[in-house]
């Protein structure tokens, strides 16, 4: 499982990583969870609002901070 999650670093972003380790947790799922941080990156990946969070390469948030509830089911969705 790759999660990643996109954004200039802010402590939304932060907000985000700590909730995709805990869905990951919750779900017992070995995964990597990773900041990117890199504009021209995040642009590439098509995401224009940020935080953003992709799983497995598929963008599933941008533009908001998802509940750890809802990264469970989006990890759910990859399985």
């Amino acid at each position: 499982m790759k999660i990643k999650v996109l954004g200039s670093g802010c402590k939304n972003c932060e907000v985000v990583v700590e909730r995709a380790r805990e869905a990951l947790t919750e779900l017992e799922i070995e995964g990597e969870v990773l900041k990117v941080t890199d504009l021209d990156e995040i642009i590439n990946l098509g995401v224009m609002m940020t935080p953003g969070l992709i799983i497995n390469d598929n963008i599933k948030v941008t533009g908001k901070v998802p509940k750890t509830k809802e990264i469970v089911k989006f990890i759910e969705e990859e399985i």
